[in-house]
């Protein structure tokens, strides 16, 4: 089972998309704590398969977060998958995401954009 790490600060998003990937039957975490350089940490501890980061964090920038993890010889071998409302998928991929997916999307099309990611089609 592919464990999926949830970087998103808006807690109803964060439950739905707990729910779904749960149906799915993924393991399913997150970090306790939205300061970046506790995410960091938590990425390390939790070693997800792959990573759903939301753009726009309520203390930085997932922007900044994916830079930082591609700078950082333990996780810039993470597959990341980045979630904006906003048309960012160039900016997105230029700081190392595998993926981007334009919000609002439809939950299979996030399913298959993570098992795509992850190798599993």
């Amino acid at each position: 089972m592919a464990k999926v790490m949830l970087i998103e600060d808006d807690r109803t998003m964060l439950s739905l998309l707990k729910i779904l990937l749960e149906m799915e039957h993924f393991e399913v975490c997150s970090p306790s704590d939205d300061r970046l350089g506790e995410i960091l940490a938590a990425i390390r501890q939790q070693t997800p398969d792959l990573i759903l980061l939301d753009v726009n964090l309520r203390l930085g920038s997932g922007l900044e977060l994916a830079s930082q993890m591609r700078a950082d010889p333990e996780l810039k071998a993470a597959r990341v998958i980045m979630t904006s409302g906003l048309d960012l998928k160039h900016e997105c991929l230029q700081v190392g995401a595998d993926n981007f997916l334009l919000k609002p999307y439809m939950p299979d099309e996030l399913i298959t954009m993570i098992k795509n990611t992850l190798g599993n089609k």
